[in-house]
């Protein structure tokens, strides 16, 4: 079986998001880790594309540049009020049952 896709999380995900996707052995990088603090959505999105990399983020500003055709290699996002349970067991299912190819500029929402 083909490895799931692994996460890039914007600056204001949760750590225990993070801290929930590496216990279950998913690949998982930060904008911190990647210091890319106060970077722009388009750089985000660049890294995560360069490292084969998911977005994940609550921040709809992405929703908009996917509609404007913005390449990436793929965004889950997710409501500001999802639990932190509901966000984990939802990226884990697409890291389950996705390949990083099906998540090219594709759009899943928790």
């Amino acid at each position: 079986m083909a490895e799931g896709v692994g996460y890039y999380t914007d600056e204001h995900v949760a750590r225990a998001i993070v801290r929930g996707l590496r216990q279950r052995g998913v690949r998982v990088l930060t904008a911190s880790e990647a210091d890319m603090l106060g970077a722009s959505d388009v750089e985000h999105l660049k890294l995560a594309t360069a490292r084969e990399l998911v977005v994940f983020t609550q921040d709809d500003d992405f929703l908009r540049l996917h509609a404007n055709g913005q390449e990436h290699s793929g965004i889950v996002y997710a409501a500001q009020q999802a639990s932190i349970g509901t966000i984990v067991s939802g990226l884990m299912l697409i890291h389950q049952v996705l390949a990083p190819n099906e998540m090219r500029n594709h759009v899943e929402f928790l």
